[in-house]
């Protein structure tokens, strides 16, 4: 009977070929890169994250492609799109412990069935592990922006153009306008 060794945190921080990942059951799960409009939209929610927290001194607004590392029985860590990070600073190590507020930008493969699963799996993930709020970022459709509250897992609010999306509890006081989520100029080539 051979052993399969579990890979580590120590495995996940030297992972280059893939780039963004996360470590599930002991697994390092590679998550590919995004196009443009996904990786707009996230950079977008992270520049007025970071203005709220400078101007708040709350906290620390994070970008794409940071580990985040929590214990839970089946997932070791996170890495959002772009999330508000409130515990301490660990310099070059990835975080320890969940975001307050964790923001996922569906990609092109982020769609069906499988994919609505999975974003609900890790979700419920988020909330485990103590985030207050999740936002479930979907461009091509109507409802373009979830909000999912820990308190309500299953209730999102909806936002759409026009509207001020918020992340209370998580973020108090802080809104985006769903508008300003969209390039002033956008092309499908």
């Amino acid at each position: 009977m051979s052993e399969t060794k579990s890979a580590t945190i120590d495995d996940l921080a030297r992972v280059v070929e893939h780039g963004k990942a996360e470590l599930i059951d002991g697994v390092i799960v590679a998550i590919s890169p995004t196009g443009f409009l996904p990786s707009y939209v996230a950079g977008e929610i992270y520049a007025s994250l970071r203005d709220y927290a400078r101007r708040t001194r709350t906290g620390y607004a994070i970008g794409d492609n940071t580990g985040f590392i929590v214990d839970l029985p089946h997932r070791t860590s996170f890495s959002p799109d772009a999330a508000l990070f409130t515990g301490q600073s660990t310099g070059m190590r990835f975080l320890e412990g969940a975001p307050m507020f964790a923001v996922e930008v569906r990609s092109e493969h982020d769609y069906g069935r499988g994919a609505e699963r999975e974003l609900a799996e890790k979700r419920a993930d988020f909330f485990a592990a103590g985030t207050l709020v999740v936002w479930d970022v979907d461009i091509l459709s109507d409802a373009i922006i979830r909000v999912y509250r820990a308190d309500t897992p299953h209730r999102p609010t909806i936002y759409r153009r026009g509207d001020r999306a918020e992340a209370e509890p998580a973020v108090p006081g802080w809104s985006l306008a769903v508008d300003d989520l969209f390039p002033y100029q956008t092309t499908t080539d």
